[in-house]
């Protein structure tokens, strides 16, 4: 999605979002000076791929669940279980809480790439998805979830130990993934493979 500069921004409706590098001050700045305050911060991470490392190897899906491999979900279903998801977030920590996205959406439509999603079946019920997009320098997790009936059970920590055997067995070493740095689960889940964490995303509003 196109983001116009600081400087072009007056005719615009508001409120304006955008993201930028915490790192670069100059980026920073010159969007603060445009009237735009720090909204959110997400924590960005490098996450290693080998099982050894991750100590993933071992984790298997809770008994009933299997993974079903990106690529071979079926569509209808996995539009379903985004949509629950949303709604399930948004009833409670609200969607800011996830990972910006800033890819533009037709009305309704949040899956737009159904080839990049890994997700959970139990009793022919998905119930988890993880998305990754397959970047060619370093993929990108950019979702996880499960639905708030199967959390506390390991699905999620089952996805990523599956998505991140499949990027290693590829010859990939390590995969980015960013955090809301209000999201302590997803915090611990990350550091608790290794994850190090490599910079900070802002998303900054001008209202």
């Amino acid at each position: 999605m196109h983001r116009p500069g600081p400087g072009r921004r007056a005719d615009l409706p508001t409120p304006l979002y955008t993201v930028a590098d915490e790192a670069d001050h100059d980026s920073t700045s010159a969007w603060k000076r445009a009237g735009f305050t720090a909204e959110r911060r997400e924590w960005g991470y490098l996450v290693p791929t080998d099982p050894q490392v991750t100590g993933l190897g071992a984790v298997r899906p809770p008994s009933g669940v299997t993974i079903v491999p990106a690529g071979e979900a079926e569509e209808g279903p996995l539009r379903d279980l985004d949509r629950s998801i949303r709604e399930e977030v948004e009833a409670t920590v609200g969607w800011q809480t996830m990972p910006a996205e800033v890819l533009p959406r037709p009305t309704g439509t949040t899956v737009l790439y159904p080839s990049k999603y890994a997700v959970a079946r139990q009793a022919e019920r998905y119930v988890g998805l993880v998305r990754v997009a397959p970047l060619t320098r370093q993929p990108r997790i950019g979702l996880i979830a499960v639905r708030a009936d199967r959390h506390r059970h390991g699905i999620a920590r089952a996805l990523l130990a599956h998505v991140l055997g499949s990027l290693h067995q590829s010859g990939t070493e390590s995969a980015w993934a960013e955090v809301n740095e209000s999201n302590a689960a997803a915090t611990a889940l990350f550091e608790g493979i290794g994850a190090r964490r490599a910079g900070s995303i802002l998303e900054l509003v001008r209202r």
